[in-house]
């Protein structure tokens, strides 16, 4: 497992969620190939899904841009191994 060495980037979640988030993350890279960032990346959305509601979004990769709105304290963007993670629920209209 490799909980302790991501670097957060940018984040409004609470602390417990960010460290799930990590976890998650951690436990994805554990289960699929690095290059494998489609199956890393749903592995950590379903788990999201599963403890804080349908919604979430994960994107992961080594070199990725973005724009969106998302939910006030449901957003995290951090480093793990050669990847970054970008979690978040998307806001409602």
């Amino acid at each position: 497992m490799l909980e302790g060495k991501a670097r957060i980037k940018e984040t409004d979640m609470a602390e417990n969620m960010q460290i799930q988030a990590m976890a998650c993350a951690s436990q994805a890279l554990d289960l699929y190939d690095v290059f494998d960032c489609i199956s890393i990346a749903a592995h950590v959305k379903k788990e999201f899904d599963k403890m804080y509601g349908s919604g979430w979004q994960c994107v992961v990769g080594s070199n990725f841009g973005s724009f969106f709105t998302h939910t006030p304290g449901t957003f995290i963007y951090f480093a793990l191994e050669t990847l970054n993670f970008l979690i978040f629920k998307g806001a409602s209209s």
